[in-house]
């Protein structure tokens, strides 16, 4: 096992890395900005290092800085988390010519699922079903283009090759339209991923994101973790995730769980890998292949009992899997909540300084996060501040769990959106179960005025920090 092992990330998912490994016995490096430099993980790091200032280009982003701290620190190995350089094939690949371990697949693995169209293509390879779609990037020549469109059935989607979060994509419902999408994209992909390559899919029109949690180790073992429904969306971005995923057939997801696990032997790949699809009519599609650990992974952990981020550790060390499928037992159900320091309903950043912080707590509540009183907010990273995970042995305790935990929770100093998560906890739609990824912006596009703060709890955020 490692004896040491440097941390290339920052918040709640540095501070996760850095507990799994104490729990292992493995001491930690962390790096930070100088934005970061009071930060919690920092304090409780056995070495810390910082790379850089404030901005991601120069420090989180910096391969080289990331490189040469852990060479002064005399560590093993490296935890991307996830987000910067976590799905950098050309990262992973210098970390290891460097003579350290990454902690997560194999180069050759981040590269072929990091590119939309190969990622494909190795998914109908090994037999997992994909969204109806161009065989390839689209060609230059516009009369293929259309024929290909014609061939699909309108409405249909632009999808950036080398795209994610959201980004680089474009619904065309007519012909008219098309051409000019596909251009539109193809120049907006070249300038945020530099790969203009862009290929077409058809739009499902009110699909569930749900995905699959699998582990698999370089002796070619695979398991599959259960399923996470993340529909509850807005712009792309994950607000809510539960798992299981409600309402869906556990045959339905035992297929397509065994496809995933299969497909990850077929490849060699190595770690933890989540597949990304779309459910609309009873069938999946897959998407993508996040090549790491997810923000959402703790549900999963919650119904499983497997720690996902020691299970990378070990299996990147060499070990192999101490499971079998027929191991994983899924009981009881466990929803996430985001917590962004941002406006809740106008979606603003609000970066500050924490006056006040008190977590919930209780009978199945887990908080991640490396927010603390005193904590500042800095304005440079992604908003989100921590997550808040309820459990039960049902679905509908998990939700008057969070519904509970929410009410407890005190935000002050900044804006949060906690009451969007107090809102959407008393949604009659997501306490049915089974919305679709547009439910969450249709509700908002159609509510007249910001709205209050829901009954179910005490106020718990202030106006910003001027």
């Amino acid at each position: 096992m490692f004896e040491k092992i440097l941390i290339a990330n920052r918040g709640e998912i540095a501070l996760r890395i850095q507990r799994a490994c104490r729990e292992m016995g493995i001491k930690t490096v962390v790096v930070h900005s100088e934005a970061d430099k009071d930060a919690k993980y920092v304090k409780l790091a056995d070495e810390s290092v910082c790379i850089g200032p404030a901005q991601s280009a120069q420090s989180y982003l910096s391969m080289p800085a990331i490189i040469s701290a852990a060479e002064v620190t005399d560590a093993e190995a490296i935890h991307p988390g996830y987000g910067f350089l976590s799905e950098n094939a050309d990262f992973a690949e210098r970390v290891e010519k460097s003579g350290f371990v990454f902690i997560g697949p194999r180069p050759e693995s981040i590269r072929m699922m990091g590119d939309k169209v190969s990622a494909k293509q190795a998914m109908i390879r090994a037999g997992v079903p994909c969204v109806p779609g161009s065989d390839g990037a689209l060609p230059d020549d516009p009369k293929e283009i259309i024929q290909t469109a014609r061939k699909i059935g309108y409405p249909v989607i632009i999808k950036a090759a080398g795209g994610g979060g959201g980004r680089g994509m474009r619904v065309v419902h007519t012909e008219a339209a098309l051409l000019s999408a596909v251009q539109m994209t193809k120049t907006e992909a070249g300038t945020a991923f530099g790969n203009p390559e862009v290929y077409m899919e058809k739009y499902l029109e009110n699909p569930r994101h749900v995905e699959i949690q699998v582990l698999a180790d370089e002796h070619k073992q695979a398991v599959w973790l259960g399923e996470r429904d993340c529909s509850m969306q807005r712009r792309h971005q994950k607000v809510i995730e539960e798992a299981p995923a409600p309402g869906i057939p556990r045959k339905t997801i035992e297929k397509i769980g065994e496809r995933c696990a299969e497909a990850c032997r077929k490849i060699g790949y190595r770690g933890a890998g989540t597949f990304e699809f779309l459910y609309e009519n009873g069938e999946f599609y897959f998407i993508e292949m996040n090549t790491r650990v997810q923000v959402e992974h703790p549900v999963t952990e919650m119904i499983t009992g497997i720690d996902i981020v020691q299970e990378q550790i070990r299996i990147a060390c060499g070990e192999r899997l101490r499971f079998k499928q027929r191991d994983i037992m899924l009981s009881g159900h466990a929803i996430e909540c985001r917590i962004n320091a941002e406006d809740p309903f106008k979606f603003t950043p609000s970066p500050g300084r924490i006056t006040g912080w008190h977590p919930p707590g209780g009978p199945g509540i887990r908080v991640d996060s490396h927010a603390y009183a005193g904590y500042y907010v800095p304005p440079h990273y992604d908003s989100m501040v921590g997550k808040v995970i309820s459990y039960g042995a049902t679905r509908e305790q998990a939700i008057r769990r969070m519904q509970i935990a929410l009410s407890e929770m005190v935000v002050e100093g900044i804006l949060t959106n906690i009451p969007l998560h107090r809102e959407l906890m008393v949604d009659a739609r997501f306490i049915e179960g089974g919305t679709n990824i547009h439910y969450l912006e249709q509700k908002l596009a159609h509510k007249p005025d910001l709205p209050k703060e829901v009954a179910i709890g005490s106020k718990s955020e202030t106006k910003a920090e001027q």
